[in-house]
């Protein structure tokens, strides 16, 4: 496997904290400790414009498939909700009033969920933009949310270190997880559902078996904290990035490391901490503290 740089994007002043690849094929937004939601072009790697100004830091972005609309969560705790045939921001969604972690949408329910250092949970209907439910999910911080490939469970990862699972048609607590010696940062299921991903804040990667979760296997995979774990859409393998500075792709079937991306390694890497990840086909996309925006082209052998 090789990985190669093709691409720096850079135009942010501060760290980036988070990306979102557009409905729209071809468009990368990403955002951070800057005044703005930036818009970027994948086709030619040029900056395209501010999408609109912020008031706090932008902390998750999400793009439901479906809709016309981008949700910006802010360290503030507003949602702000964009409208692409509007082209402009047509709500803020105020209900937390600590920062936002995370945000994703459940297609066949038609909600959005929205993840708060509050320790909660928020439901928005995506069709009225209204608030459903909340879930008290936790005491502190929720980081992460995934959702299981069936959408009949959804996962939270907890500052208290557990990850708590619940059940998506009825919201109800189902499972407790502990494993995780610190501050657990984010999940993934696998693409077939088999089972999730978890890291955290102690380095280490924990894989649960999703029918029955119980522990499959323990990786300590980087030096620091692990920010993001994303599987790859279609090929058996998943990228990670972490507090250390690297990215690390591994075999979702076999938990091998095929590949480090670091400077340690001879890449063009970053030389701050690894925020987040996305998949755009066989490239991989990372945003970093150092302000940059870098596309890495991966070869599987």
């Amino acid at each position: 496997m090789t990985a190669e740089k093709i691409a720096e994007l850079t135009g942010h002043g501060n760290p980036i904290f988070t990306l979102e690849l557009s409905q729209k094929p071809g468009i990368l937004f990403t955002g951070g400790n800057d005044k703005g939601l930036v818009e970027w072009s994948l086709h030619d790697h040029t900056f395209i414009k501010v999408m609109f100004p912020v008031r706090a830091s932008i902390y998750a972005i999400h793009c439901p498939a479906g809709y016309p609309l981008l949700f910006t969560g802010l360290r503030s705790g507003e949602v702000l909700v964009f409208d692409f045939i509007q082209q402009k921001v047509i709500k803020s969604l105020q209900h937390h009033l600590k920062p936002i972690f995370d945000i994703k949408s459940v297609p066949h329910k038609k909600e959005l969920l929205v993840a708060s250092e509050d320790g909660t949970v928020s439901v928005w209907s995506l069709d009225t933009l209204e608030i459903v439910h909340s879930i008290k999910a936790s005491a502190d911080t929720i980081r992460c949310i995934a959702i299981s490939p069936n959408e009949k469970q959804v996962a939270f990862a907890c500052r208290d270190n557990s990850i708590k699972i619940y059940d998506l048609e009825d919201y109800a607590l189902f499972k407790s997880l502990h494993g995780h010696t610190m501050s657990v940062f984010t999940l993934a299921y696998s693409p077939d559902g088999a089972y999730l991903a978890s890291g955290g804040r102690d380095a280490q990667i924990k894989i649960w078996d999703s029918a029955t979760y119980q522990p499959i296997k323990n990786i300590p995979a980087h030096l620091f904290a692990i920010n993001h774990i994303l599987f790859h859409p279609t090929k058996p393998y998943f990228a990670t990035a972490s507090m250390d500075k690297g990215i690390k792709i591994w075999g979702a079937d076999d938990f091998k490391l095929y590949k480090i991306i670091s400077r340690e390694k001879g890449h063009p890497g970053h030389v701050l901490s690894v925020n987040k990840l996305a998949w755009n086909g066989d490239q991989l996309l990372s945003v970093s503290d150092d302000k940059k925006v870098v596309v890495w082209d991966i070869k599987f052998d």
